[in-house]
């Protein structure tokens, strides 16, 4: 039996190939065959045009010329137009609240939203402008729009020189770097991404900082614990929490390298490395030290920024528990929650719904559509209006101070409500409800009669309360739960029919631990005594304190519940399956007059380029472990383990950034692919150099111990690689001038539209249609084959 056949497909010169093994050490093993081995694969004389283009000379002038390019066309025309687009109106007004203090809500983290507030100070924006609507204009209100445009455009420009930076430091030649920079350098949708105030640009910045600052970590591994290693190694960890804090989705990121840092402590834990467990359990707290603790730190101290500039009462509020609330100066809880006492009258308000407890003279009709029979019991609805019937007076069910006031009514005290119009007290029992049989039909009951007295009798459960705590109006949100059957007081937004004037019904819920049976005191009608006091008599009320960390895992849960929440159908929302390939876009803005359009759709060249070279890679991969199941080697080993360890990196970075979006069930767009794509143009770029390259050289990692060479290239690519990429980068710029009009908004509409939006939903319907009948040709023949039928 033969062995193994080293095929080697990358030997094309003349010459055999030449291996040079690099002496074993502790440190780099003879067996890591990644860059142990300083190898030249068919090694030729290089000409003079070669030469000139790996020079660092022409390095720094290919990327300094990318950089110019990407500034000009992200700020070419960033004044237009001078109206609100697509989401400004979210993170344009969260700007505004940083400058004016007041505090927001959003399913997002603070960082780029923060950043935009001072790139909004910097320029002069005062805050009062509040992006209410699509269309707003900015120079009518006079503001500095363009110097808020300019932060994510910047952020976007910049992305371009370190996408180049990421491949030359994996050891791609410049021709390769540029190919891969350009794919995202004329790409539409990077480019309208980056031209308005959204978070999209500030998070593939930190996002491809942080790719790069792991490659750099990762290329000094032989280096380990000098100053550069630690480094590279605290500069990912920071701006991977940067990534995490600018974007919901940048946990991506964080996912990505813990995966990458993981696969890196399993194979230094490989006994075959000669390490001891002391040497494993370094590197093991190095990492927890530069990839946990740092970035946690980071994100919290954007969240305690965030916290600390936004002191003053703001649209978010009403999302926040009464005690983060209280912490606001001048919230209306702040100022308006008084203490409740016995005999009080008060309005009472559902906390989702907003409507008052209510109840008029009017019955429950004696049979319902359905054929039920109700009790005819008093109504007790959810009305929406101020009104006396919303009136309802505690009443003890213990002995009370016969002088003075009545004491303060307190978590967990048994009480009545007594419906002050009808002079009836609230009453649950076990009667189906009106529209839904399982819940409780809640009715009042006359006060002199007790015959039903511990019908009437309900608990007062405060939200987050304690023995002793004290109910509140504005903050003391509560539980009303009936003593006898143990179901909540609750409501939805269901109306009921005429014979309860189409108000919301009001029932008896089972489920007392959900978070929609929670109401709060509105404010105290009347006293026994007449002497309540107004807000003034009461005087400033400095904000109460409350632990950071406290507000922080609040705000937290918050945003994870709301973001999964955003459910709602949209007209540009689209599924994961059609990014890669470009299927649909987002309308982001449109003026009739002109017939102008932004709409986001990135450049078809790019993105089928990148979807081709992702496909391209994960075949090799595939045909090249299939081939070595059968004893033959199609690809030598170093050229192998550069694929798996530096490509191989780009398609988990493009793997995780994307699969996921699969298991989410929220409102997805296009744009939620950007990450993904700057990671298929590096697989694409790295595939080329793959397919191209007739020289491969190594190491590309810094040795030791005694000096730091220069890391050599990957790959040369000949005279060949500068004209494709030269030809790529030429037809990608005509189709990108193609799509213009829809990325900048400027006239030519008509055709645009109709030829990208109208044709390619037709190629794409077409596709589909035709992939159908290949598939059900194909279960035809297979039947036939085996059933004969």
């Amino acid at each position: 039996m033969s062995g193994p056949q080293d095929v080697g497909i990358r030997n094309r010169g003349k010459a055999g190939p030449s291996v040079r093994f690099a002496t074993s050490s502790p440190t780099s093993p003879a067996s890591e065959l990644d860059d142990d081995h300083t190898v030249n694969y068919n090694s030729r004389g290089r000409t003079p045009i070669e030469k000139l283009l790996e020079s660092e000379e022409a390095s720094v002038a290919i990327v300094g010329l990318l950089t110019l390019l990407a500034f000009a066309l992200r700020f070419y025309k960033i004044n237009h137009p001078d109206q609100v687009v697509f989401d400004e109106v979210h993170f344009g007004k969260f700007a505004a609240h940083y400058i004016s203090r007041e505090y927001y809500f959003d399913v997002h983290p603070p960082l780029a939203k923060m950043l935009f507030g001072l790139a909004g100070w910097f320029v002069g924006f005062d805050g009062q402008f509040k992006f209410e609507s699509i269309g707003d204009s900015y120079t009518e209100a006079h503001v500095p729009y363009v110097g808020l445009r300019a932060l994510p455009a910047i952020l976007g420009s910049l992305t371009i020189p370190v996408v180049y930076a990421i491949m030359k430091e994996s050891g791609y030649s410049t021709i390769v770097a540029a190919f891969s920079a350009s794919l995202i350098l004329f790409d539409n949708a990077h480019i309208a991404q980056s031209r308005l105030i959204l978070l999209d640009a500030p998070l593939i910045f930190f996002m491809s900082l942080t790719i790069y600052s792991y490659i750099r970590f990762r290329k000094l591994r032989y280096w380990e614990f000098s100053p550069e290693w630690w480094g590279w190694l605290l500069a990912t960890g920071a701006f991977m929490a940067c990534t995490w804090a600018s974007k919901v989705n940048g946990i991506l990121t964080v996912v990505c390298i813990g995966i990458a840092v993981i696969i890196d402590l399993w194979d230094i834990l490989d006994i075959k490395k000669g390490h001891s467990m002391e040497y494993f359990t370094k590197h093991f707290m190095a990492r927890s030290v530069g990839f946990i603790v740092l970035p946690i730190i980071l994100y919290l101290s954007f969240f305690w920024i965030h916290l600390s500039i936004l002191t003053y009462a703001g649209p978010g509020d009403s999302f926040m528990s009464p005690a983060f609330q209280e912490t606001l100066r001048g919230n209306e809880m702040l100022l308006n929650s008084q203490e409740i006492r016995y005999h009080d009258t008060i309005t009472m308000r559902h906390k989702d719904t907003k409507v008052f407890l209510h109840s008029h003279p009017e019955r429950y009709p004696l049979k319902y559509d359905d054929g039920r029979i109700s009790s005819q019991g008093q109504q007790v609805t959810g009305y929406g209006h101020d009104d006396t019937n919303n009136f309802w007076q505690i009443i003890p069910t213990k002995a009370l101070p016969e002088t003075g006031r009545g004491r303060i009514v307190r978590h967990e005290d048994v009480i009545q409500l007594l419906h002050v119009n009808t002079q009836t007290v609230l009453m649950t029992h076990d009667v189906a409800s009106p529209t839904m049989p399982t819940n409780e039909e809640v009715t009042t009951w006359p006060k002199d009669d007790h015959s039903r007295y511990n019908d009437t009798l309900f608990h007062l459960k405060l939200v987050d309360g304690h023995a002793g705590s004290s109910w509140k109006t504005k903050s003391g949100h509560f539980k009303l739960v009936h003593a006898s059957t143990k179901v909540a007081l609750w409501t939805f937004p269901g109306q009921l029919p005429e014979w309860a004037f189409k108000q919301q019904e009001v029932n008896g819920n089972k489920g007392i631990g959900e978070k929609s049976t929670i109401w709060y005191p509105d404010e105290i009608i009347s006293t026994e005594e007449g002497e309540l006091k107004t807000v003034e008599e009461m005087g400033h009320k400095e904000p109460k304190s409350m632990n950071f960390f406290k507000k922080f895992g609040e705000l937290q849960l918050l945003m994870l519940q709301h973001n999964a929440g955003l459910t709602a159908s949209h007209p540009y929302a689209s599924g994961p399956f059609n990014w890669p390939f470009l299927l649909s876009g987002i309308s982001f803005w449109t003026e009739n007059e002109g017939q102008k359009q932004i709409y986001l759709i990135g450049n078809l060249i790019s993105w089928w380029t990148c979807v081709i070279g992702v496909s391209i890679f994960v075949g090799i991969l595939g045909a090249d472990l299939l081939a070595r199941r059968r004893g033959i080697i199609p690809i030598p080993d170093p050229v192998r383990n550069r694929l798996w360890n530096s490509t191989g990196f780009f398609l988990l970075v493009w793997a995780v950034h994307y699969f996921p979006f699969f298991l989410m069930g929220r409102q997805l767009f296009l744009h939620h692919y950007l990450p993904s794509h700057l990671a298929s143009a590096l697989i694409a770029g790295a595939v080329l150099s793959f397919v191209l390259s007739e020289t491969i050289n190594f190491p590309i990692s810094l040795r030791g111990p005694s000096t730091k060479p220069k890391p050599t290239t990957y790959a040369d690519v000949g005279l060949k690689g500068p004209v494709i990429v030269a030809v790529f980068i030429v037809t990608m710029f005509i189709v990108f001038v193609y799509l213009a009009p829809l990325t900048y908004g400027t006239p030519g509409l008509d055709v645009v539209v109709y030829l990208v939006l109208v044709t390619w939903k037709n190629v794409y319907v077409d596709l589909d249609y035709t992939v159908e009948l290949v598939l059900q040709g194909l279960l035809d023949c297979v039947w036939k084959q085996y059933f004969g039928q």
